[in-house]
Protein backbone atom coordinates (compact mmCIF):
# COMPACT_ATOMS: atom_id res chain seq x y z
CA UNK A 1 0.00 0.00 0.00
CA UNK A 2 1.25 3.70 -0.85
CA UNK A 3 2.28 5.86 1.39
CA UNK A 4 0.22 9.26 2.44
CA UNK A 5 1.63 12.54 0.59
CA UNK A 6 1.48 14.91 3.18
CA UNK A 7 1.74 17.22 -0.07
CA UNK A 8 -1.66 15.90 -1.57
CA UNK A 9 -4.05 18.08 0.66
CA UNK A 10 -2.22 21.27 -0.49
CA UNK A 11 -2.61 20.16 -4.20
CA UNK A 12 -6.42 19.33 -3.28
CA UNK A 13 -6.95 23.09 -2.18
CA UNK A 14 -5.13 24.38 -5.29
CA UNK A 15 -7.40 22.17 -7.26
CA UNK A 16 -10.40 23.36 -5.50
CA UNK A 17 -9.30 26.94 -5.05
CA UNK A 18 -8.69 27.52 -9.02
CA UNK A 19 -12.02 25.45 -10.18
CA UNK A 20 -13.90 27.79 -7.81
CA UNK A 21 -12.21 30.96 -9.05
CA UNK A 22 -12.65 29.82 -12.32
CA UNK A 23 -16.56 29.49 -11.55
CA UNK A 24 -17.19 33.04 -9.81
CA UNK A 25 -14.87 34.34 -12.96
CA UNK A 26 -17.34 33.12 -15.48
CA UNK A 27 -20.65 34.20 -13.30
CA UNK A 28 -19.00 37.62 -13.06
CA UNK A 29 -18.52 37.66 -16.63
CA UNK A 30 -22.04 36.42 -17.37
CA UNK A 31 -23.48 39.41 -17.42
CA UNK A 32 -21.13 41.38 -20.41
CA UNK A 33 -21.33 37.76 -22.42
CA UNK A 34 -25.23 37.99 -22.27
CA UNK A 35 -25.02 41.90 -23.43
CA UNK A 36 -22.50 40.85 -26.26
CA UNK A 37 -24.41 37.97 -27.02
CA UNK A 38 -28.03 39.89 -27.41
CA UNK A 39 -26.08 43.32 -29.51
CA UNK A 40 -26.00 45.49 -26.24
CA UNK A 41 -22.08 47.59 -25.86
CA UNK A 42 -20.85 49.17 -22.64
CA UNK A 43 -20.92 52.84 -21.96
CA UNK A 44 -17.30 53.61 -23.26
CA UNK A 45 -18.05 51.54 -26.67
CA UNK A 46 -21.76 53.78 -27.01
CA UNK A 47 -20.19 57.13 -26.62
CA UNK A 48 -17.39 56.28 -28.81
CA UNK A 49 -20.42 55.25 -31.33
CA UNK A 50 -22.22 57.99 -30.63
CA UNK A 51 -19.54 60.27 -31.42
CA UNK A 52 -18.52 59.18 -34.63
CA UNK A 53 -21.73 58.82 -36.25
CA UNK A 54 -22.72 62.50 -35.13
CA UNK A 55 -19.50 64.81 -35.64
CA UNK A 56 -19.69 64.93 -39.70
CA UNK A 57 -23.04 66.76 -38.32
CA UNK A 58 -22.53 69.16 -36.06
CA UNK A 59 -20.99 72.20 -37.47
CA UNK A 60 -18.70 75.34 -35.72
CA UNK A 61 -20.57 78.50 -36.41
CA UNK A 62 -18.70 81.93 -36.51
CA UNK A 63 -20.47 85.55 -36.21
CA UNK A 64 -19.49 88.62 -37.03
CA UNK A 65 -21.41 91.20 -35.09
CA UNK A 66 -21.04 95.46 -35.88
CA UNK A 67 -21.76 96.54 -32.44
CA UNK A 68 -22.18 100.29 -31.82
CA UNK A 69 -21.14 101.81 -28.21
CA UNK A 70 -21.93 104.93 -26.84
CA UNK A 71 -18.87 107.25 -26.89
CA UNK A 72 -17.69 107.81 -23.22
CA UNK A 73 -18.20 111.99 -22.88
CA UNK A 74 -14.71 113.76 -22.45
CA UNK A 75 -13.80 115.29 -19.04
CA UNK A 76 -15.35 118.58 -18.66
CA UNK A 77 -17.02 118.58 -21.63
CA UNK A 78 -19.92 120.43 -20.35
CA UNK A 79 -17.81 122.65 -18.41
CA UNK A 80 -18.59 126.40 -19.09
CA UNK A 81 -14.71 127.14 -18.12
CA UNK A 82 -13.50 124.51 -20.35
CA UNK A 83 -15.11 125.59 -23.06
CA UNK A 84 -14.85 129.16 -22.68
CA UNK A 85 -11.41 128.08 -23.52
CA UNK A 86 -11.36 125.22 -26.07
CA UNK A 87 -15.14 125.83 -27.35
CA UNK A 88 -17.15 123.01 -27.78
CA UNK A 89 -14.99 120.09 -29.37
CA UNK A 90 -17.00 117.79 -31.98
CA UNK A 91 -17.00 114.27 -30.09
CA UNK A 92 -19.09 111.08 -32.51
CA UNK A 93 -21.97 110.32 -29.54
CA UNK A 94 -20.64 106.53 -30.93
CA UNK A 95 -18.17 104.58 -32.64
CA UNK A 96 -19.02 101.10 -33.92
CA UNK A 97 -16.84 97.91 -33.38
CA UNK A 98 -16.96 94.16 -34.88
CA UNK A 99 -16.70 91.86 -32.54
CA UNK A 100 -16.92 88.14 -33.35
CA UNK A 101 -18.84 85.12 -31.23
CA UNK A 102 -18.48 81.51 -31.52
CA UNK A 103 -21.22 79.11 -31.18
CA UNK A 104 -22.23 75.06 -32.59
CA UNK A 105 -25.03 74.02 -34.68
CA UNK A 106 -26.51 70.72 -36.17
CA UNK A 107 -27.23 69.95 -40.09
CA UNK A 108 -30.91 68.58 -39.88
CA UNK A 109 -31.78 67.73 -43.71
CA UNK A 110 -29.61 66.98 -46.82
CA UNK A 111 -30.05 70.16 -47.79
CA UNK A 112 -28.02 72.53 -45.31
CA UNK A 113 -30.99 73.63 -42.81
CA UNK A 114 -28.87 73.91 -39.58
CA UNK A 115 -30.69 74.13 -36.38
CA UNK A 116 -28.90 77.09 -33.75
CA UNK A 117 -29.62 78.80 -30.77
CA UNK A 118 -31.49 82.59 -31.23
CA UNK A 119 -28.47 84.10 -29.23
CA UNK A 120 -25.72 82.65 -31.38
CA UNK A 121 -26.68 84.30 -34.73
CA UNK A 122 -29.01 87.07 -33.22
CA UNK A 123 -27.23 90.31 -34.66
CA UNK A 124 -24.85 88.74 -37.00
CA UNK A 125 -23.51 90.52 -40.20
CA UNK A 126 -21.54 87.57 -41.18
CA UNK A 127 -22.32 84.01 -40.48
CA UNK A 128 -19.56 81.55 -41.36
CA UNK A 129 -19.65 77.71 -40.46
CA UNK A 130 -17.41 74.97 -40.34
CA UNK A 131 -17.89 71.28 -41.02
CA UNK A 132 -15.46 68.54 -39.11
CA UNK A 133 -14.35 67.94 -42.92
CA UNK A 134 -12.88 71.23 -43.48
CA UNK A 135 -15.32 72.77 -45.37
CA UNK A 136 -16.62 76.28 -44.81
CA UNK A 137 -19.40 78.24 -45.89
CA UNK A 138 -21.15 81.40 -45.51
CA UNK A 139 -24.67 80.71 -44.13
CA UNK A 140 -27.88 83.17 -44.08
CA UNK A 141 -30.55 83.41 -42.11
CA UNK A 142 -33.64 81.19 -42.59
CA UNK A 143 -35.77 82.77 -39.46
CA UNK A 144 -35.23 82.98 -35.55
CA UNK A 145 -37.66 82.52 -32.51
CA UNK A 146 -36.35 84.49 -29.52
CA UNK A 147 -38.92 83.04 -27.27
CA UNK A 148 -37.71 79.70 -27.32
CA UNK A 149 -33.86 80.73 -28.02
CA UNK A 150 -33.63 78.76 -31.27
CA UNK A 151 -32.81 80.07 -35.07
CA UNK A 152 -32.35 77.92 -38.15
CA UNK A 153 -29.80 78.94 -40.23
CA UNK A 154 -28.91 77.64 -44.19
CA UNK A 155 -25.56 76.95 -45.94
CA UNK A 156 -25.70 75.49 -49.99
CA UNK A 157 -23.68 73.27 -51.94
CA UNK A 158 -23.97 70.72 -54.57
CA UNK A 159 -23.39 67.43 -52.33
CA UNK A 160 -25.82 66.56 -49.39
CA UNK A 161 -25.58 67.07 -46.36
CA UNK A 162 -24.95 64.79 -43.40
CA UNK A 163 -28.18 65.08 -40.86
CA UNK A 164 -28.68 64.20 -37.35
CA UNK A 165 -31.15 61.87 -36.33
CA UNK A 166 -33.85 63.28 -33.90
CA UNK A 167 -35.52 61.01 -30.84
CA UNK A 168 -38.26 61.82 -28.76
CA UNK A 169 -37.66 63.76 -25.77
CA UNK A 170 -40.79 62.90 -23.97
CA UNK A 171 -40.05 59.69 -23.55
CA UNK A 172 -36.48 60.52 -21.86
CA UNK A 173 -35.79 59.31 -18.43
CA UNK A 174 -33.79 61.08 -15.07
CA UNK A 175 -30.67 59.40 -14.96
CA UNK A 176 -29.98 58.56 -18.66
CA UNK A 177 -27.17 58.85 -20.12
CA UNK A 178 -26.30 60.95 -22.67
CA UNK A 179 -23.81 62.68 -25.14
CA UNK A 180 -22.77 66.56 -25.51
CA UNK A 181 -21.52 67.40 -28.69
CA UNK A 182 -20.42 71.02 -30.08
CA UNK A 183 -17.35 73.40 -29.93
CA UNK A 184 -16.83 74.98 -26.40
CA UNK A 185 -14.16 78.28 -26.52
CA UNK A 186 -13.62 77.43 -29.95
CA UNK A 187 -12.05 73.82 -29.07
CA UNK A 188 -13.99 71.69 -31.94
CA UNK A 189 -15.54 68.66 -31.72
CA UNK A 190 -15.28 68.36 -27.86
CA UNK A 191 -17.89 65.94 -26.69
CA UNK A 192 -18.86 65.14 -23.07
CA UNK A 193 -20.69 62.75 -21.16
CA UNK A 194 -23.58 63.02 -18.21
CA UNK A 195 -27.15 62.05 -17.17
CA UNK A 196 -30.05 63.80 -17.20
CA UNK A 197 -30.35 65.18 -14.05
CA UNK A 198 -34.02 66.90 -14.53
CA UNK A 199 -36.84 67.51 -16.52
CA UNK A 200 -39.05 70.61 -17.35
CA UNK A 201 -36.74 73.43 -15.83
CA UNK A 202 -39.09 76.62 -16.69
CA UNK A 203 -38.31 80.40 -15.57
CA UNK A 204 -33.87 79.68 -15.81
CA UNK A 205 -33.18 82.48 -18.28
CA UNK A 206 -36.30 84.20 -19.16
CA UNK A 207 -40.30 83.95 -17.41
CA UNK A 208 -41.49 85.53 -20.30
CA UNK A 209 -39.92 82.90 -22.56
CA UNK A 210 -41.21 79.34 -23.64
CA UNK A 211 -38.74 77.18 -21.34
CA UNK A 212 -39.15 73.81 -20.83
CA UNK A 213 -35.38 72.53 -20.25
CA UNK A 214 -33.77 69.25 -20.18
CA UNK A 215 -31.15 69.39 -17.05
CA UNK A 216 -27.87 67.70 -17.44
CA UNK A 217 -24.76 67.82 -16.21
CA UNK A 218 -22.68 66.63 -18.95
CA UNK A 219 -20.41 69.57 -19.48
CA UNK A 220 -21.71 72.53 -21.33
CA UNK A 221 -19.57 75.80 -22.16
CA UNK A 222 -19.33 78.93 -23.66
CA UNK A 223 -19.60 77.79 -27.12
CA UNK A 224 -21.48 74.71 -26.82
CA UNK A 225 -24.36 76.51 -27.41
CA UNK A 226 -26.61 75.23 -30.36
CA UNK A 227 -25.07 71.97 -30.37
CA UNK A 228 -26.92 68.23 -29.79
CA UNK A 229 -27.61 66.28 -26.29
CA UNK A 230 -27.66 63.08 -27.70
CA UNK A 231 -29.01 59.66 -26.52
CA UNK A 232 -26.77 56.51 -26.73
CA UNK A 233 -28.65 55.72 -29.43
CA UNK A 234 -27.02 58.60 -31.39
CA UNK A 235 -30.65 60.54 -31.68
CA UNK A 236 -30.38 64.03 -30.68
CA UNK A 237 -32.74 64.37 -27.57
CA UNK A 238 -32.37 68.34 -27.08
CA UNK A 239 -30.04 71.46 -27.99
CA UNK A 240 -27.88 72.80 -25.66
CA UNK A 241 -28.64 76.41 -24.47
CA UNK A 242 -27.59 77.35 -20.97
CA UNK A 243 -25.77 76.52 -17.91
CA UNK A 244 -26.54 78.48 -14.26
CA UNK A 245 -22.98 79.10 -13.02
CA UNK A 246 -21.24 81.19 -10.76
CA UNK A 247 -18.05 81.38 -12.57
CA UNK A 248 -18.57 82.00 -15.86
CA UNK A 249 -17.61 78.32 -16.47
CA UNK A 250 -19.41 74.92 -16.55
CA UNK A 251 -20.38 73.60 -12.80
CA UNK A 252 -22.61 70.72 -13.07
CA UNK A 253 -25.98 72.63 -14.16
CA UNK A 254 -26.54 72.38 -18.17
CA UNK A 255 -29.77 73.33 -19.80
CA UNK A 256 -30.80 71.54 -23.07
CA UNK A 257 -34.00 72.36 -25.16
CA UNK A 258 -35.77 69.19 -25.85
CA UNK A 259 -35.59 67.92 -29.35
CA UNK A 260 -39.46 68.03 -29.95
CA UNK A 261 -39.94 71.36 -28.72
CA UNK A 262 -37.07 72.32 -31.11
CA UNK A 263 -37.85 70.06 -33.91
CA UNK A 264 -41.74 71.43 -34.52
CA UNK A 265 -40.05 75.24 -34.16
CA UNK A 266 -37.24 74.30 -36.53
CA UNK A 267 -39.72 73.33 -39.10
CA UNK A 268 -41.65 76.26 -38.84
CA UNK A 269 -39.41 78.49 -39.05
CA UNK A 270 -38.09 76.79 -42.55
CA UNK A 271 -41.60 76.79 -43.71
CA UNK A 272 -42.90 80.46 -42.63
CA UNK A 273 -39.52 81.97 -41.47
CA UNK A 274 -41.30 82.47 -37.81
CA UNK A 275 -43.51 81.13 -35.55
CA UNK A 276 -46.99 82.47 -34.66
CA UNK A 277 -48.32 81.82 -31.01
CA UNK A 278 -51.91 81.56 -30.12
CA UNK A 279 -52.56 83.86 -27.67
CA UNK A 280 -55.59 83.27 -24.71
CA UNK A 281 -55.42 86.95 -22.92
CA UNK A 282 -54.68 86.18 -19.11
CA UNK A 283 -51.99 86.08 -16.95
CA UNK A 284 -51.53 83.19 -14.77
CA UNK A 285 -49.21 82.17 -11.70
CA UNK A 286 -49.05 78.39 -10.38
CA UNK A 287 -51.86 77.57 -8.53
CA UNK A 288 -49.68 76.52 -5.42
CA UNK A 289 -48.05 79.49 -4.79
CA UNK A 290 -50.95 81.80 -5.17
CA UNK A 291 -52.87 83.27 -2.29
CA UNK A 292 -56.33 81.89 -3.42
CA UNK A 293 -54.73 78.81 -4.52
CA UNK A 294 -52.85 77.89 -1.25
CA UNK A 295 -56.55 78.54 0.37
CA UNK A 296 -58.15 76.00 -2.10
CA UNK A 297 -58.19 72.10 -0.56
CA UNK A 298 -55.40 70.25 -2.61
CA UNK A 299 -54.34 73.06 -4.42
CA UNK A 300 -51.36 71.95 -5.88
CA UNK A 301 -51.95 71.75 -9.54
CA UNK A 302 -53.57 74.40 -12.42
CA UNK A 303 -52.90 77.93 -13.37
CA UNK A 304 -54.15 80.76 -10.94
CA UNK A 305 -55.61 83.51 -13.33
CA UNK A 306 -54.42 86.51 -12.17
CA UNK A 307 -55.76 88.75 -14.74
CA UNK A 308 -57.92 88.79 -17.88
CA UNK A 309 -57.39 91.60 -20.58
CA UNK A 310 -60.22 92.91 -21.54
CA UNK A 311 -61.30 92.76 -24.77
CA UNK A 312 -59.27 89.24 -24.93
CA UNK A 313 -60.22 85.23 -26.07
CA UNK A 314 -60.23 84.58 -21.98
CA UNK A 315 -62.44 87.65 -21.32
CA UNK A 316 -65.12 86.89 -23.95
CA UNK A 317 -65.50 83.43 -22.92
CA UNK A 318 -65.83 84.29 -19.03
CA UNK A 319 -62.61 83.67 -17.67
CA UNK A 320 -62.36 85.90 -14.48
CA UNK A 321 -59.44 86.70 -11.73
CA UNK A 322 -59.17 84.20 -9.07
CA UNK A 323 -60.45 81.05 -11.56
CA UNK A 324 -57.79 77.94 -11.49
CA UNK A 325 -57.74 76.38 -14.98
CA UNK A 326 -57.45 72.55 -13.79
CA UNK A 327 -57.16 71.29 -17.77
CA UNK A 328 -56.73 72.23 -21.60
CA UNK A 329 -58.31 70.09 -23.99
CA UNK A 330 -59.12 67.09 -21.52
CA UNK A 331 -55.58 67.63 -20.83
CA UNK A 332 -54.50 68.19 -16.54
CA UNK A 333 -52.80 71.17 -16.55
CA UNK A 334 -49.80 71.32 -13.81
CA UNK A 335 -48.84 74.99 -13.74
CA UNK A 336 -49.12 78.19 -15.71
CA UNK A 337 -46.16 77.66 -17.83
CA UNK A 338 -47.87 74.56 -19.20
CA UNK A 339 -50.85 76.44 -19.41
CA UNK A 340 -49.16 78.68 -21.44
CA UNK A 341 -47.09 76.47 -23.61
CA UNK A 342 -50.04 74.42 -24.13
CA UNK A 343 -52.62 77.86 -25.80
CA UNK A 344 -49.31 79.21 -27.82
CA UNK A 345 -49.11 75.44 -29.58
CA UNK A 346 -52.98 75.87 -30.58
CA UNK A 347 -53.82 76.31 -34.15
CA UNK A 348 -55.49 80.32 -34.33
CA UNK A 349 -58.60 80.62 -34.82
CA UNK A 350 -59.89 77.11 -33.68
CA UNK A 351 -62.10 76.97 -30.29
CA UNK A 352 -60.29 74.79 -27.19
CA UNK A 353 -61.87 73.58 -23.98
CA UNK A 354 -61.15 74.78 -20.62
CA UNK A 355 -61.95 73.36 -17.41
CA UNK A 356 -61.87 75.77 -14.35
CA UNK A 357 -62.14 75.43 -10.38
CA UNK A 358 -64.30 78.87 -9.66
CA UNK A 359 -65.14 78.46 -5.90
CA UNK A 360 -64.87 74.71 -5.53
CA UNK A 361 -67.30 73.96 -8.57
CA UNK A 362 -65.74 72.74 -11.89
CA UNK A 363 -66.52 74.53 -15.25
CA UNK A 364 -66.03 74.00 -18.84
CA UNK A 365 -65.53 77.14 -20.92
CA UNK A 366 -64.93 77.60 -24.74
CA UNK A 367 -62.91 80.16 -25.59
CA UNK A 368 -61.18 80.65 -29.42
CA UNK A 369 -57.13 81.41 -29.64
CA UNK A 370 -56.39 84.44 -31.18
CA UNK A 371 -53.41 85.24 -33.50
CA UNK A 372 -50.78 87.54 -32.74
CA UNK A 373 -51.91 90.44 -34.82
CA UNK A 374 -55.18 90.43 -32.69
CA UNK A 375 -53.00 90.30 -29.76
CA UNK A 376 -51.06 93.31 -30.58
CA UNK A 377 -53.95 95.47 -31.30
CA UNK A 378 -55.78 94.52 -28.05
CA UNK A 379 -52.46 94.79 -26.03
CA UNK A 380 -51.66 98.38 -27.38
CA UNK A 381 -55.33 99.58 -26.29
CA UNK A 382 -54.98 97.98 -22.97
CA UNK A 383 -52.01 99.66 -22.61
CA UNK A 384 -52.93 102.71 -23.56
CA UNK A 385 -55.50 102.59 -21.47
CA UNK A 386 -53.55 101.72 -18.11
CA UNK A 387 -51.10 103.91 -18.37
CA UNK A 388 -52.78 107.06 -20.38
CA UNK A 389 -50.47 107.66 -22.92
CA UNK A 390 -49.87 106.15 -26.36
CA UNK A 391 -46.28 105.18 -27.71
CA UNK A 392 -44.28 104.09 -31.20
CA UNK A 393 -40.70 102.67 -32.00
CA UNK A 394 -37.84 105.02 -31.57
CA UNK A 395 -36.69 106.65 -34.92
CA UNK A 396 -32.52 106.30 -36.18
CA UNK A 397 -32.71 109.86 -35.70
CA UNK A 398 -33.18 109.36 -31.95
CA UNK A 399 -31.47 106.33 -31.35
CA UNK A 400 -28.47 108.09 -32.53
CA UNK A 401 -29.31 111.02 -30.42
CA UNK A 402 -29.36 108.70 -27.11
CA UNK A 403 -27.21 105.99 -28.15
CA UNK A 404 -29.99 103.44 -27.94
CA UNK A 405 -29.50 100.22 -29.85
CA UNK A 406 -32.52 99.14 -32.46
CA UNK A 407 -34.81 97.35 -30.77
CA UNK A 408 -34.65 99.21 -27.70
CA UNK A 409 -37.37 101.09 -26.13
CA UNK A 410 -40.40 103.21 -27.31
CA UNK A 411 -41.01 106.71 -27.63
CA UNK A 412 -43.88 108.22 -25.70
CA UNK A 413 -46.62 109.46 -28.61
CA UNK A 414 -49.43 111.28 -26.31
CA UNK A 415 -50.25 112.08 -22.73
CA UNK A 416 -53.24 111.93 -20.85
CA UNK A 417 -52.85 114.77 -18.39
CA UNK A 418 -54.81 113.31 -15.80
CA UNK A 419 -53.41 109.59 -16.90
CA UNK A 420 -50.78 107.59 -14.74
CA UNK A 421 -47.66 108.60 -17.28
CA UNK A 422 -49.48 112.28 -17.10
CA UNK A 423 -49.44 112.35 -13.52
CA UNK A 424 -45.95 111.81 -13.42
CA UNK A 425 -44.62 114.49 -15.57
CA UNK A 426 -43.73 112.43 -19.29
CA UNK A 427 -43.88 114.56 -22.28
CA UNK A 428 -44.35 113.63 -25.65
CA UNK A 429 -41.25 112.20 -26.74
CA UNK A 430 -39.89 110.70 -23.98
CA UNK A 431 -38.40 107.14 -23.62
CA UNK A 432 -39.40 104.14 -21.76
CA UNK A 433 -36.63 101.57 -21.72
CA UNK A 434 -37.71 99.40 -18.82
CA UNK A 435 -40.65 98.04 -17.21
CA UNK A 436 -40.46 96.16 -13.70
CA UNK A 437 -37.30 95.25 -14.70
CA UNK A 438 -37.70 93.94 -17.95
CA UNK A 439 -36.04 95.56 -20.81
CA UNK A 440 -38.39 96.92 -23.66
CA UNK A 441 -37.81 95.75 -27.11
CA UNK A 442 -40.12 97.56 -28.79
CA UNK A 443 -44.05 98.27 -29.17
CA UNK A 444 -44.59 94.62 -29.42
CA UNK A 445 -42.37 94.00 -26.26
CA UNK A 446 -44.12 96.68 -24.82
CA UNK A 447 -47.80 96.24 -25.08
CA UNK A 448 -47.12 92.34 -23.99
CA UNK A 449 -45.42 93.68 -20.90
CA UNK A 450 -48.19 96.42 -19.72
CA UNK A 451 -51.08 95.19 -21.69
CA UNK A 452 -51.84 92.01 -19.35
CA UNK A 453 -51.00 93.90 -16.34
CA UNK A 454 -54.04 94.09 -13.23
CA UNK A 455 -55.72 97.71 -13.13
CA UNK A 456 -53.76 99.35 -10.07
CA UNK A 457 -50.69 97.65 -9.93
CA UNK A 458 -47.42 99.90 -9.11
CA UNK A 459 -44.96 99.64 -11.86
CA UNK A 460 -41.60 100.72 -12.16
CA UNK A 461 -40.51 102.72 -15.65
CA UNK A 462 -36.94 103.46 -16.26
CA UNK A 463 -37.80 106.08 -18.60
CA UNK A 464 -35.30 108.69 -20.63
CA UNK A 465 -35.87 112.37 -20.58
CA UNK A 466 -36.43 113.63 -24.33
CA UNK A 467 -34.54 117.14 -23.41
CA UNK A 468 -31.66 116.05 -21.18
CA UNK A 469 -31.09 112.92 -22.24
CA UNK A 470 -30.94 112.14 -18.35
CA UNK A 471 -32.54 108.68 -17.05
CA UNK A 472 -34.42 108.13 -14.26
CA UNK A 473 -36.59 105.37 -12.32
CA UNK A 474 -40.63 106.55 -12.24
CA UNK A 475 -43.31 104.61 -10.28
CA UNK A 476 -46.51 105.01 -11.61
CA UNK A 477 -49.75 103.17 -10.77
CA UNK A 478 -51.95 102.12 -13.86
CA UNK A 479 -55.53 103.11 -13.29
Amino acid sequence: MRGFDSSSPRRIAGLLFTLLSGMLLTLALAPSAVRAAEGHEDLSTAITRVARETIPSVVHIEVTERTSFVHPKLPFQFDPFFRRFFGNPKVPPKFKEEVKALGSGMIIDAQGHILTNHHVVSGGTNIQVLLSDGRQFPAKVVGTDPKTDLAVIRISDRAPFPPVRFGDSDKVAVGEWVVAIGHPRGLDESVTQGIISAKHRRGVEDPGSYEDFLQTDAAINPGNSGGPLLNLRGEVIGVNAAISSESGGFEGIGFTIPSNISLHIARTLIAHGKVDRGWLGLSAEDASRGAVGARRAGAGKGALVGSVVAGGPAARAGLRPNDVVVAYNGKEVPDAVALRNDVADSPIGQDARITIDREGKRYDLTVRIASPGEELNILSASAKALLGAGVRALTAKEMEQYGVDKAHGVAVTSVEPGGPLGKSGFETGDVILEVNGQAVGGVESFVEIVGSMPHGQKTALIALDHRTGDTASVTVALR
